[in-house]
């Protein structure tokens, strides 16, 4: 039995053994247990699942063993570790690490926003230096099943222990409050037309949590829409992938993907870009939206014809 969800460091024994055990089963006689955490990037298409470097860890050396003959059937490079504890602990930190270096720069892009210097701008001539610095960009939240949840797996874990854990905390603060922040800039830019936000045509573009993929899981498009019609703001979306809005945990919209024309596009007050979809008509939102908020860093590059604010 081979374990690929996220979990904390000892999940695998502390829960998952017993449970196994209470049936009857003996560890290393006729049962086999490992972890092997997942490793996929949905929508990207630069890396062959197969050439993604395979962890297996297991709770004895025989189920380590198996489970990297299993695996090396699929995949082209297996990486064995000493244990189960030590697999889930690089998951962990695979996600942690992601989660901690987004927030830095989506405080980094709150900051020089308001010292008028360019986030994105200064993340490319940062990434010139070719050693000590890797890229990773601003947004308007978190999504997806990993990275806004996982973290917090260990930080419930290390309280058990009695050891805070601020840096998963402090970036899990900083990303939640994106949404905000995303909602801060639609308000001031539709005053700075003078316009209201209450009652205010806002269209969202792109509601997935990333580009190129239909999942909505934990989406930061979730929050922002409720933030704005908390504020009586007239919310739709389009996004090309999602064609209703799916119902969520926290958050459940009677909303369809209106259609992207011409006609739509010059009637909203505000234009938000939440997801750079590749399948979006970038030209056309850049010829037909009179303001444009952009939390990608995307519309530039079509020389939009109406006011952009970055957000």
């Amino acid at each position: 039995m081979v374990l690929e969800s996220t979990s904390y460091p000892g999940t695998t024994r502390e829960i998952v053994l017993p449970i196994l055990e209470e049936q009857g089963f003996k560890l290393g006689e006729d049962l086999f247990v490992a972890f092997s955490p997942e490793r996929e990037d949905p929508g990207r298409k630069d890396h062959d699942l197969r050439d993604i470097p395979k962890l297996v860890g297991g709770l004895d050396e025989t189920s380590t063993e198996i489970s990297e003959v299993l695996y090396s059937t699929a995949f082209r490079q297996m990486h064995r570790v000493e244990s189960a504890e030590i697999a889930e602990a690089a998951k962990i930190l695979e996600n942690i690490y992601r989660s901690v270096n987004i927030a830095l720069v989506n405080e980094m892009k709150v900051i020089l926003q308001r010292m008028d210097i360019d986030i994105w701008k200064v993340i490319e001539a940062a990434s010139t230096k070719p050693f000590g610095f890797q890229a990773f960009y601003p947004g308007p939240g978190l999504g997806g099943h990993c990275i806004p949840i996982d973290p917090y797996y260990l930080s419930w874990k290390a309280q058990q222990e009695g050891i805070p854990t601020r840096f998963i905390e402090l970036a899990g603060e900083i990303n939640t409050n994106m949404p905000v922040f995303v909602v801060s800039k639609i308000r001031e830019a539709l005053q700075h037309r003078d316009k209201n936000i209450d009652g205010a045509r806002v269209l969202l573009l792109g509601i997935a949590y990333k580009a190129n993929v239909n999942d909505a899981r934990e989406t930061p498009a979730a929050e922002i829409l409720r933030l704005l019609q908390d504020e009586e703001a007239n919310v739709s979306y389009h996004d090309p992938h999602i064609p209703s809005f799916p119902r969520m945990r926290n958050y459940h919209f009677e909303l369809c993907s209106i259609e992207l024309t011409a006609e739509n596009l010059a009637s909203q007050d505000c234009v938000v870009i939440v997801t750079d979809h590749q399948a979006i008509d970038w030209p056309l939102v850049a010829e037909h939206a009179s303001l444009i908020v952009d939390t990608r860093d995307v519309i530039g590059n079509y020389s939009p014809q109406g006011e952009v604010w970055k957000a």
